[in-house]
């Protein structure tokens, strides 16, 4: 009877053992996005029909934020990667090749639209998003490696949440170029704390004429010499207005503001991150907060 209880007890260890291995397996699809802007517009796109876990937390710089070793992990087993590219997330690129080289399917989407390059220093810009009409591109780029790669997404499903999304991304970019649109297109010039909004100008015609930190990425440091000729064009241009990334501490700006001895307003935007301040939760949310602080900055209310 002994012997009896003893064989029931290994069985149910057994069994139990078989049942979880059997739950882990038969998770659903899941999607790893390392920032949180394209999380936001992946979950649009994926309408439901997979997990999707975002690695950047809001508030953060996608030049330095990095990753746990749990966090890696979920790299190693996701369905499929998606990561901006041309070398903005500097903290986990390591992670994504590592996944990629071991099997798993991932997606650099800014390497996927038409790139610009950086002021200064030609590398190819990766803010591609600061731009809805290479947004609207990147959202149907997002969908078809979703039909191709996760397993379990009902393609027809994935490609009309993408539709719909896509739709709002196109009404949004007409909404920007209404408000932009106020402001003389003289007064459409930018500096900013480093080269972020080069897409934003192309598209709506404004002239980036200087930045705090002459670098597409918050790592770099300005130098004496760049603060100087920052100087010159801030009085030559005379400029309402410096914008400096909400993320990031704005001395810089200020003390450029206090240097070039002319009124220069200060305003913060939302440029590299979804935020948990109102106004940047999700992509279209900053979009239309960044117009309204540029819009209302160069037009001097």
């Amino acid at each position: 009877m002994r012997a009896m209880r003893a064989c029931c007890a290994v069985v149910a260890v057994v069994l139990a053992a078989l049942t979880g291995c059997s739950g882990q397996d038969a998770r659903g699809p899941r999607i790893v996005v390392t920032t949180n802007i394209l999380g936001d517009v992946t979950r649009a796109v994926a309408g439901g029909q997979a997990e999707v876990t975002v690695l950047m937390k809001p508030d953060s710089d996608p030049h330095s934020f990095g990753v746990s070793a749990q966090e890696a992990a979920l790299i190693e087993r996701a369905d499929l990667v998606v990561h901006n590219g041309l070398g903005l997330e500097e903290g986990v690129l390591r992670n994504v090749r590592a996944a990629a080289d071991a099997g798993v399917p991932t997606l650099a989407v800014a390497e996927g639209l038409d790139s610009l390059r950086l002021a200064g220093d030609g590398q190819l810009d990766p803010h591609f998003w600061t731009d809805p009409r290479r947004m609207a591109d990147a959202v149907d780029l997002i969908a078809e490696q979703v039909v191709t790669h996760v397993d379990g997404a009902d393609p027809a499903a994935v490609r009309a949440a993408a539709g719909a999304y896509r739709e709002r991304v196109e009404q949004l970019d007409a909404w920007v170029a209404e408000q932009v649109a106020t402001v003389p297109p003289a007064a459409r010039k930018l500096v900013t704390n480093h080269h972020v909004f080069g897409y934003f100008a192309q598209r709506y015609g404004f002239e980036v004429v200087g930045a705090v930190i002459p670098s597409g990425t918050t790592l770099a440091s300005p130098s004496a010499s760049d603060l100087h000729a920052l100087k010159r064009t801030v009085q030559r241009t005379k400029v309402k207005a410096v914008f400096a990334d909400s993320s990031q501490p704005d001395r810089l700006a200020r003390a450029l503001a206090s240097e070039a001895g002319v009124r220069v307003e200060v305003v913060p935007l939302f440029s590299e991150s979804l935020s948990r301040t109102p106004g940047a939760a999700t992509y279209l949310d900053m979009v239309r907060s960044n117009t309204k602080a540029i819009v209302d900055g160069l037009n001097g209310r």
